[in-house]
């Protein structure tokens, strides 16, 4: 019984912390600033500002409007546990998180806006007999952020913005549990959510010239309250044996603050770049409890390390009606070798982003966008985390491959 409740606390410590680490931040909320590479903060293009950097909301004028939709195609390998060198590889999935924003400039010194997006949301999903079955199977993640905010002309080279957001979430999570010493396995699914959680975002940018940008924005840590019900399906023989039942748990998502700039060299050429801190090491500690006071609560050490983005970006006009865009961005991720696991099998990632806008008429345009992510091969030998679901201790050492592929289109509409 001791090894089926550490089970469960492990899954719920992954449900609340892993898939918000690194591996499942989606920073791809529109194809114009996708294909810029992300570095996006020091502009203010289009009404994506409401996520980049709210204080741009101040120069899209009128009333505007875009929605547009990422698909996103990743696929991740291991080869091991050490010394085997026999491949895994995830199931093929598609993952869509989605954007939109709309603005209105209420006078010459302040604007409103509106932003609905999906801040993290993706998953990884191995075949059900798979060597890691009792660490992983399926994982799915769903985040919906809403975001109302402000920007304020301060100056004629200064502006301010500040947005309030709002996330709920989804969660789904799959996993084998060994019934040791039986020689049978159970199934273990549990879907939960997320009861609200509030934050803020908040940028200035400045423009001491008209051909030069310098931008700022932070991102405030988010507090989730996990609820979920572990549900396990084993053999008849074990019904009623093992454990099921209600589990909470608090999260509070790393805080962010980014810097940018933005030159023109010609009035068809522009060259943006970001830098991105995120201060992933307040998170360290995770507890879960039990609403059944028959089963102990638990904290574990997470202990992730502070990370940070780069990223750069350019966009060349070729006419009134075209626009050719291409980026490059560096992720480095936040899990420490001794941590990693199939649960997120993330590592520093090199991003290549291209694409074009077209003005499809005075005020309709269509940007479309593509990225890959290429991750860092990653190879651990002094693994924490066992595979072997039982008492004996065995360790996911081995080598990790992972990419992505991913393509995003997005409409903008200016109504005057």
């Amino acid at each position: 019984m001791k090894h089926l409740i550490t089970f469960l606390l492990m899954l719920c410590m992954f449900i609340t912390g892993e898939v918000l680490a690194g591996g499942f931040q989606i920073n791809k909320h529109g194809a114009r600033p996708m294909a810029m590479g992300g570095a996006y903060t020091a502009l203010a293009r289009d009404v994506s500002a409401l996520y980049f950097n709210p204080a741009g909301l101040i120069y899209s004028p009128g009333l505007q409007m875009s929605l547009g939709t990422t698909i996103i195609a990743p696929s991740a390998s291991f080869r091991g546990p050490s010394p085997s060198i026999a491949e895994s590889k995830t199931v093929s999935k598609l993952f869509t998180p989605s954007h939109f924003y709309i603005s209105k400039k209420m006078t010459d010194d302040w604007a409103l806006g509106f932003a609905f997006n999906n801040p993290f949301g993706l998953g990884t999903e191995w075949e059900p007999d798979w060597v890691g079955r009792f660490i992983t199977v399926k994982t799915d993640l769903k985040v919906y952020s809403f975001t109302p905010a402000a920007s304020f002309r301060l100056s004629d080279k200064l502006s301010f913005g500040l947005g309030f957001q709002f996330n709920y979430a989804t969660v789904e999570i799959v996993r084998k549990l060994n019934l040791y010493p039986f020689n049978a396995e159970a199934t273990v699914s549990l879907e939960g959510n997320y009861t609200f959680g509030f934050g803020f975002n908040a940028g200035l940018m400045y423009s001491p010239t008209e051909n030069l940008t310098i931008a700022a924005s932070y991102r405030s840590p988010v507090k989730h309250k996990f609820r979920g019900d572990a549900n396990t399906t084993a053999p008849a023989q074990f019904t009623g044996r093992v454990p099921t039942g209600t589990i909470s748990a608090e999260l509070t998502t790393p805080g962010q603050i980014v810097g940018g700039i933005a030159v023109m060299p010609s009035k068809a050429l522009t060259i943006s770049a970001d830098f991105q801190y995120v201060f992933w090491s307040s998170y360290d500690t995770l507890k879960v409890v039990f609403d059944n006071p028959a089963f102990p609560s638990s904290a574990a050490p997470r202990m992730y390390q502070d990370t940070w983005i780069g990223r750069i970006g350019a966009e060349y006009k070729v006419s009134d009606q075209l626009a050719l865009r291409a980026g490059f961005s560096y992720d480095k991720n936040p899990v420490k070798d001794e941590y990693l696991d199939p649960l997120l099998p993330s590592s520093d990632r090199f991003g290549f982003s291209g694409g074009i806008g077209y003005k499809l008429t005075e005020n309709f345009n269509l940007d479309l966008s593509y990225l890959y992510f290429r991750f860092n091969q990653r190879t651990v030998t002094n693994s924490l985390i066992s595979y072997s679901g039982n008492p004996g201790f065995a360790p996911v050492n081995g080598t990790y491959n992972a990419s992505a592929n991913l393509f995003a289109i997005t409409f903008s509409y200016r109504f005057n």
